[in-house]
């Protein structure tokens, strides 16, 4: 009950007009982004990618800050940040790998809209790789439950005419078991997240226990060998190390390789996890933010976990001087 009176406290300050343009004025406020944002420019974050790489070989999954774009000036300023990203990554040995909302490009506005410009970038991201090797493609992270359905239909579409691509799926969600067997059948690429949103008993399991449990039902799927024989890679994108060792346990089981699957984290949290799983040989990957409006994806991090509240006293305190 904490926890979720917690996170909808904080999803709200998220989504707070005011609370964002005062935040992010503060230069002190800045600490809170330096820790869970890559930068302000896309140069930012790909040094900050190929710095990841070079030192620890860990991956990056690029993300412009921006969601629940209700302008279309906003919204032709996420689609052309995220092309700039294929562009500034096709100079480079890294993977083209980049991180979408479906809100952020337009679907929202008119979901027409926003279908056309995730071909656009996922048509740069296809052109950026090329034949070189990697794991290039555009993710497309979920958002609140109301738009699952679509960012599904979105992923299958952009995926069945050739483009390369990833979808997040959450264990939080009671549909999410279905999901992961259908992607499983087409052979997808899928993210497994706990989920940072709220909803009810009915569409969603609400204790933390439940939705443990239920991520250990969907990692036995997701690292199932029926899975691996229809080519799905899974990605298990947790910070929580008995979860890792639960995946690792069963893909051994199942016969997959190092390599054929990988974990992802965010930026910011749990670094020397991160850099274990990558010193033992596994692919790890970090979610890499970056922008000016970092505000609401900084606030989500507090979000999920109370004993975060902290980090955001300081900065407000930081920010008070």
């Amino acid at each position: 009950m904490i926890r979720r009176a917690w996170q909808s406290s904080m999803i709200a300050l998220a989504r707070s007009k005011a609370a964002k343009s005062a935040m992010q004025r503060w230069g002190a406020a800045s600490d809170l982004a330096s820790r869970f944002v890559a930068g302000a420019t896309v140069e930012d974050a790909v040094a900050r990618a190929a710095g990841l790489h070079a030192e620890h070989s860990i991956r990056g999954s690029l993300f412009y800050l921006g969601e629940y774009v209700d302008r279309l000036d906003l919204v032709a300023e996420n689609v052309a940040a995220k092309c700039a990203i294929a562009d500034h990554l096709g100079r480079t040995g890294l993977d083209i790998h980049i991180s979408v909302d479906p809100t952020q490009i337009g679907h929202n506005i008119d979901p027409a809209l926003g279908r056309r410009h995730a071909f656009t970038i996922a048509e740069a991201i296809r052109q950026a790789a090329g034949n070189r090797p990697g794991v290039h493609g555009l993710m497309l992270d979920m958002e609140d439950h109301s738009v699952v359905d679509a960012t599904i239909a979105l992923h299958d579409a952009l995926q069945s005419a050739g483009m390369p691509m990833a979808l997040t799926l959450q264990a939080y969600l009671r549909r999410t078991e279905a999901d992961i067997q259908a992607q499983i059948r087409r052979g997808s690429r899928i993210r497994l997240v706990k989920g940072a949103f709220v909803a009810g008993n009915d569409i969603a399991f609400t204790r933390q226990p439940e939705i443990k449990a239920n991520s250990r039902r969907l990692i036995d799927l997701m690292f199932s060998k029926g899975s691996r024989d229809a080519g799905a890679y899974p990605v298990l994108a947790s910070h929580d190390d008995r979860l890792q060792a639960y995946a690792l346990e069963r893909a051994a089981a199942a016969g997959w390789r190092a390599g054929e699957y990988e974990f992802e984290m965010l930026l910011g949290v749990r670094n020397d996890v991160a850099r274990d799983l990558a010193g033992r040989g596994e692919r790890v990957r970090l979610y890499l933010p970056f922008g000016r409006d970092w505000w609401p994806y900084a606030v989500r991090r507090i979000g999920e976990n109370p004993r975060n509240a902290t980090l955001l006293l300081r900065a407000l305190i930081g920010s008070s001087r």
